[in-house]
């Protein structure tokens, strides 16, 4: 990609530019060894003009993983932070397992507000477009190793990912505003009603 090209979108985007030369720490952090061949900008100059302010646009690499990603940030914020928030039912999910295509991104940093406490299927309904829980989580901790800063601090953020039981998945709020848990990344499962769902009396 032309050096003019990215010096237009580094002014544009600012610290929410995640190049390659914007994602170095992260990929040091994560000892990457890959090679990356920097695609063209897969979305037309007035769209990024646009969403420029409100969005990250974000270099994808392939190969990193949630999983590959918890093994190098950890489960433990007395540790190190950032951190991954430490619970473990998501370890047998294929979900943690995917990567990211050779391409740019581009995702917004803040939740949208209407878009609070509706249920997920709702939203889907409006034509909202979920990123996958990779994206989130790369970009989060990517994000984070550039301008040491955190995206959806208190928020969390539908996915386009289900588990094996069609339960989908929403990951973020990295900070517990009642301070009951600990700081981390947090990955969850929001459970659908099933038949196996049901009610007792008590008398």
């Amino acid at each position: 990609m032309e050096r003019s090209t990215i010096e237009r979108l580094k002014a544009l985007f600012g610290k929410s530019f995640l190049g390659y030369e914007e994602l170095r720490p992260f990929l040091e952090r994560i000892g990457y060894q890959g090679a990356c061949e920097i695609p063209a900008i897969n979305y037309p100059l007035e769209d990024l003009e646009k969403y420029a302010q409100d969005y990250i646009l974000v270099l994808g690499i392939p190969g990193i993983t949630i999983r590959s990603l918890r093994e190098v940030f950890g489960i433990d914020p007395d540790v190190s932070e950032p951190c991954f928030y430490n619970q473990d039912w998501y370890m047998q999910e294929s979900f943690i397992d995917t990567s990211l295509e050779t391409k740019w991104y581009l995702l917004k940093k803040e939740v949208v507000n209407e878009s609070r406490a509706v249920m997920p299927d709702t939203l889907i309904a409006q034509h909202y477009a979920f990123p996958s829980a990779i994206l989130c989580a790369y970009t989060f901790f990517a994000y984070y190793c550039k301008n040491n800063d955190h995206l959806w601090w208190h928020d969390f953020v539908w996915c386009c990912d289900t588990d094996h039981n069609g339960d989908r998945i929403y990951v973020g709020k990295y900070h517990d505003v009642d301070g009951v848990n600990k700081n981390g990344f947090s990955i969850h499962r929001h459970l659908a009603l099933r038949d196996c769902y049901a009610a007792i009396n008590v008398i």
